[in-house]
């Protein structure tokens, strides 16, 4: 064989195997904010069942402002862990915040395999942008308040979003202020938004209401309240409707979204409540 043709035939194999090859997975393109793009790869992960269809979702509220959420792979996310995620498995992802000792623990479990911080303990502000099984995860620096000082802690909160299941929910934190065109632009549209409501170590109940009004969330879960929800709600009544769960837990899919927005009270295990009408 000629070496012409040696080369002939080396070329048309290469060429055979490239077009034998797979193409690259798109990467991963934000459903409730269009212009975020997000190219890593998924984390490997141990799947469990968690009884839900793929476009389902379940939110249990463990009290305070931590919640678990599940997907339909079985990944399990505590929200604002401070050293506890209440019964079942150990959280794949934890999130914290950087408010006081019931936001965050500096001594997480080591077997967690994903640990947030919501702000950046060398200064600056966090960035988190992974997928994490069939949940994309992100975050929306603000700032807080020093607890005990009137001094602000620059970017010591996140806003953390979770996409799954169709879904975008967003965990507001230990908000203390309302949000900048900038960071709204950064937080996109949420089906879901986690929000503290006590109104007085948070935002007040007039900044909250000015935040949802923005965010146009269709359903808002109150958190992070102490006694009775009877002042945050009658805010909402003209704008959403209010319906009190019988239990911490509640599967959301986008078939279930409302069509006005509604204030989903979770039953809470530290007793904050509606008053009956």
């Amino acid at each position: 064989m000629s070496i012409r043709r040696s080369v002939r035939v080396f070329l048309s194999i290469i060429a055979v195997l490239f077009a034998a090859a797979p193409a690259s997975p798109a990467p991963f393109t934000s459903r409730c904010l269009a212009i975020a793009q997000h190219s890593s790869p998924p984390w490997p992960v141990n799947y469990r069942v968690a009884e839900l269809a793929n476009n389902q979702v379940r939110l249990t509220f463990i009290g305070h402002s931590a919640f678990i959420i599940e997907s339909a792979m079985g990944i399990r996310i505590a929200t604002d862990y401070a050293g506890w995620y209440g019964t079942g498995p150990m959280p794949d992802v934890v999130t914290m915040n950087h408010a006081h000792e019931t936001h965050y623990t500096d001594s997480p479990d080591p077997e967690i395999a994903h640990v947030l911080r919501g702000w950046n303990p060398k200064g600056g502000w966090a960035e988190h942008n992974l997928t994490v099984g069939d949940v994309y995860i992100r975050n929306v620096p603000t700032n807080i308040r020093m607890w005990g000082a009137a001094v602000t802690e620059k970017f010591g909160n996140s806003i953390f979003i979770f996409e799954v299941a169709g879904l975008c929910i967003g965990h507001l934190g230990h908000l203390q202020h309302e949000l900048r065109a900038q960071q709204l632009g950064q937080i996109g549209q949420l089906d879901v938004v986690l929000v503290a409501v006590d109104g007085m170590f948070t935002l007040d109940h007039d900044g909250v209401v000015n935040v949802l009004k923005e965010l146009r969330a269709r359903i808002v879960i109150p958190m992070h309240a102490f006694g009775s929800l009877d002042g945050f709600a009658a805010r909402l009544r003209e704008t959403h409707d209010i319906e009190v769960s019988e239990t911490n837990s509640v599967v959301l899919s986008p078939a279930v979204l409302p069509g006005k927005p509604r204030l989903l009270i979770l039953r809470s295990p530290f007793g904050f409540r509606l008053s009956p009408d």
